[in-house]
């Protein structure tokens, strides 16, 4: 009894010791989770921000524009080239038959002259006259027939040359028209961005953004002509020039539309490079090559028909249209219109008939 008594008395003291080492549970609330605070609502941009930006991505729209006219022009001198080389292959290939077959003829004749050559023929025959007469026209036909194998051997070696350059034309086309998708990708997604900022205005901040716009024109046109650019800007136009402004005028109201060169919308360099060729002058037809490639002329030097390139990166141009005025298409959403020569950005003027 006492050895049970013992045992039961130590699993008690065992079992107390067990509760006093154990953790202890807390008995009061738990403390709530700190809350976060609210991420603040980003603050609405200002008009004049949303304005700035619209206009950079025009702007930008308007850069990839020429990056895909410029493409498109390749693409059809590439594509007139194949075809030109095209033919030449073709022709080529006839022209080289058609020796084969007259070669082919001589050959089938020998033969059936017993394999003799001509002139075996002509000391067998035993006929002086004969044989002189035939020794004439021996050299002749060896003349002929040496220009024949040279002629065949020239088209061949032409036959090699057309076919490797319709080859390296077939990779520049593929790869201008992977320029051209990618230009159009940018110019779609940029437009498509300025759009949708446009769209989240109201009317009236729609009406107040326009406002805007032409305030930001008026202010840069007012510092333009203070700073005295049309102090000597007097010139007549050359009767090129006229036809040019004319054509260009004629085409306002019509809609800006990229990549096009009318006769119903036009894009910036599709209005210019129209009106130049309708004045019998063509010219290149992205804004940045008409910046490359024409003749340039100092601003207080230009005439009604000369072209004001804008922007860094050429990304713009307009038509001079004197009194300090210019026509030109100016983005989507937009028609071709009248402003003033000193709303944007001036890179510099050229002039197509100089």
């Amino acid at each position: 009894m006492n050895r049970r008594h013992c045992a039961s008395a130590a699993t008690t003291l065992v079992c107390a010791l067990a509760l006093l080492t154990a953790p202890v549970q807390a008995l009061a609330a738990p403390v709530p989770e700190p809350t976060s605070s609210a991420t603040p609502a980003p603050a609405k941009k200002t008009l004049e921000e949303v304005r700035e930006e619209i206009d950079t991505l025009y702007r930008k729209a308007g850069a990839a524009t020429d990056a895909y006219n410029l493409a498109e022009e390749q693409s059809k001198k590439q594509s007139a080239e194949l075809r030109r080389l095209t033919g030449a292959i073709d022709d080529g290939e006839t022209r080289i038959a058609e020796l084969k077959s007259r070669a082919g003829a001589q050959a089938r004749e020998q033969y059936r002259n017993g394999g003799l050559p001509a002139g075996a023929q002509l000391m067998l025959s035993g006929d002086p006259d004969l044989f002189l007469d035939g020794m004439n026209q021996l050299r002749q036909d060896q003349q002929a027939t040496k220009g024949m194998l040279g002629e065949l051997e020239q088209a061949q070696e032409d036959l090699e040359t057309y076919t490797k350059d319709a080859g390296l034309n077939w990779e520049k086309l593929e790869a201008t028209r992977l320029k051209q998708a990618k230009a159009k990708k940018t110019i779609n997604a940029r437009i498509a961005a300025a759009e949708k900022l446009e769209s989240q205005l109201e009317k009236e901040e729609r009406a107040r953004l326009l406002k805007l716009e032409q305030e930001a024109a008026s202010t840069a046109q007012n510092a333009w002509l203070s700073s005295g650019a049309l102090k000597d800007i007097d010139r007549e136009a050359s009767a090129s020039g006229k036809a040019a402004v004319a054509f260009a005028t004629a085409q306002i109201g019509k809609p800006y539309v990229w990549g096009a060169e009318g006769p119903d919308s036009y894009d910036c360099s599709g209005l210019t490079s129209q009106a130049w060729a309708a004045a019998k002058r063509p010219i290149p037809r992205t804004s940045q090559e008409q910046w490359r490639q024409l003749p340039r002329i100092a601003v207080q030097d230009m005439r009604p028909g000369d072209l004001i390139i804008y922007h860094s990166d050429a990304s713009h141009v307009g038509m001079y249209v004197g009194g300090g005025s210019i026509v030109h298409a100016p983005r989507p959403g937009r028609d071709v219109t009248l402003a003033g020569a000193g709303s944007m950005e001036i890179l510099g003027v050229v002039r197509p008939d100089k």
